[in-house]
């Protein structure tokens, strides 16, 4: 069987299982359709929450970053697993005792405020909708290379599925795709991974793999060879990074508090039974991240090797398969600067524009775009978000495997999309529409509100995976410096802080969004001609700036909390019952008594 017919037949079955999950674990009431009635076991939630935090940017985009900019990505490493330890420990115990819904739902009862609901359902549906574009982008691009769909066409049916199992099965239906979907992701990037350390180091683990000598004779360390190869094609020491320490520490803290603030990530330590439960759920899901977690240098490594083997110098005509297809979805180009029929690759982009806006054909497959070239002796372009979907098969690995990591990009995508997308139909029916607009609507209303705003949030998601900002990558920085510098204060003192209210809470909140959102407006889409490190304020890149936000939203809040009159008795008693563990109640209530 070919590459293709594997591949309809594992999105068809994983398909299937998911669309089956789904009318199985139907919500009937707002509680399911919230938050699975609150009865997910610990373990069926820590894969859960996995699959739902390993994005397409996790799975798809996370080891192209890193294959392509060296130890520089480690920064999304150490941030976004950082960022689970924080939240396991500082966030979700406290918020699952608190037992609401949703983030904005905690920000208004505890700052007994809806302008400050108001303010976090904003934000909620900001974070999720940058977010959830790039998930769509995934699937488009994983349909459009192995089921030869049209881009469009791969996002509307990825539309439909997510549609069929959000809107139908809410976070009941959710949280068991979810599972499977994690089961889907994980084997899919890790069974290529441990072939191709085989392949290349004799070494089946490829965290051992990637510290291991190659197998080509050559008794190189698969690093050492790594910056050789990248140093004579003049990029630069793969093992050096570029970024200043300051930068690498912003951005690696922003990702961090930015994870920890991520309100569909928060929403999933609701749905299981007791408090205790979000703790052990959450020590089970930095487990299964971290199995990805630590592959994923590995695997870029091995795909930049494979890549820099096969494709520099090598004569257009011989190149192997891959290489032509994957030239027909626009995510790689060649164009022949020398005329000598081999692809040079090195340093420097190899045209100016965009390879789908030149896709005029010339001969031998060579695109005639000469008067947009740029000069330098880079004839190749390379699209980084290929490097985990190409792997399989520039590693020439069987067909099965390339039609599973098909598969597990689809999972990756969808389950955060899903997770996504209810966070953001939650926000619009039961913060916006039952808490402040209209108040006595019941659950049955409220239930239809859900569907409804889900149905509307999947068809503009859609939208932004058809037609996506030209800056996807960079969105997703955007949402971690949001979440980073709006939420993660507001739920930190919420928690341990009695004297914070809603004065400085709001205060806060609004600097810190304003300050982070317009400075990366500024630098990414005002002014981008000037992103670079002299022109950064204090050397800090539009990336990490999410990190001083939280710092001015922390300050802020402070200032305006000591001049403004402090919460109501019944907030601060409600702080207090937060915090206490479960069982200390008795004793806690005694000793209080007999103090008063």
């Amino acid at each position: 069987m070919d590459v293709q017919t594997l591949t309809y037949i594992f999105v068809g079955v994983t398909f299937s299982i998911y669309i089956g999950i789904a009318i199985w674990s139907r919500a009937g009431t707002t509680d399911d359709f919230y938050v699975a009635g609150g009865g997910v076991p610990p373990l069926a939630n820590g894969m859960a929450t996995a699959a739902d935090w390993m994005s397409a940017a996790s799975f798809i985009s996370m080891a192209g970053i890193i294959s392509f900019v060296g130890r520089d990505g480690a920064v999304y490493l150490m941030g976004w697993t950082g960022g689970y330890v924080l939240l396991a420990l500082l966030l979700a115990p406290y918020l699952r005792k608190f037992g609401k819904y949703t983030v904005p739902d905690f920000v208004g009862d505890r700052y007994y405020s809806d302008f400050a609901r108001l303010v976090a359902v904003i934000c909620v549906l900001f974070v999720s909708f940058t977010y959830v574009a790039g998930q769509m982008r995934g699937v488009g691009i994983v349909f459009s290379r192995f089921l030869e769909v049209e881009i469009t066409t791969g996002v509307l049916i990825g539309m439909g599925i997510v549609f069929f199992y959000a809107v139908l099965g809410g976070m009941k239906g959710i949280t068991y795709t979810q599972v499977a979907q994690f089961c889907v992701l994980i084997f899919a990037f890790l069974v290529p991974a441990i072939f191709i350390s085989m392949l290349m180091t004799g070494n089946p683990v490829p965290q051992l793999g990637f510290g291991s000598t190659l197998t080509d004779g050559s008794n190189m360390y698969l690093l050492d060879k790594l910056d050789q190869l990248s140093t004579d094609l003049g990029f630069g020491a793969y093992t050096e990074g570029k970024k200043s320490t300051i930068d690498m520490f912003f951005i690696t803290a922003a990702l961090m508090v930015g994870t920890a603030g991520l309100p569909h990530v928060i929403v999933r330590f609701f749905t299981v039974p007791k408090v205790r439960d979000a703790r052990i759920s959450a020590g089970y899901a930095l487990v299964f991240i971290a199995i990805l977690y630590t592959t994923a240098p590995a695997l870029a490594s091995f795909a930049r090797v494979n890549l820099i083997n096969t494709v520099n110098n090598a004569e257009y005509k011989t190149t192997p398969p891959w290489f032509k297809n994957w030239e027909e979805t626009n995510l790689i180009a060649w164009v022949d600067k020398n005329q000598d029929g081999k692809i040079q690759y090195s340093s420097g982009k190899a045209f100016s524009g965009k390879p789908e806006f030149i896709n005029a054909r010339g001969n031998e497959g060579e695109r005639k775009i000469s008067n947009s070239l740029t000069p330098n002796s880079n004839e190749l372009y390379i699209d980084r978000d290929i490097m985990v979907l190409a792997n399989p098969e520039i590693a020439n690995l069987p067909d099965w495997v390339i039609a599973l990591v098909a598969a597990g990009g689809l999972a990756a995508a969808l389950s955060t999309a899903a997770g996504l997308l209810l966070v953001i139909s939650t926000s619009i029916s039961h913060d916006l529409l039952k808490k402040i607009v209209f108040k006595s609507i019941n659950d049955k209303q409220e239930l239809f509100f859900a569907r409804l705003s889900a149905a509307v949030a999947i068809l503009i998601a859609g939208y932004f995976g058809i037609h996506p900002p030209g800056f996807v990558a960079q969105v997703v920085a955007f949402a971690f410096g949001l979440a980073a510098s709006s939420f993660f204060p507001v739920i930190l003192m919420g928690i341990f802080s009695k004297r914070m209210n809603k004065e400085g809470a709001i205060a806060g909140m609004i600097t810190g969004l304003i300050f982070t959102a317009s400075y990366i407006i500024y630098f990414k889409f005002i002014n981008p001609s000037s992103n670079s490190a002299e022109n950064w304020w204090l050397g800090i890149s539009p990336e990490g700036i999410g990190t001083l936000g939280m710092l001015l939203n922390f300050l802020i809040a402070w200032l305006v909390m000591r001049v403004t009159a402090p919460p109501p008795d019944e907030i601060k008693d409600m702080v207090d019952d937060i915090r206490v563990p479960q069982g200390a109640g008795a004793a806690y209530h005694h000793l209080d008594n007999h103090h008063h």
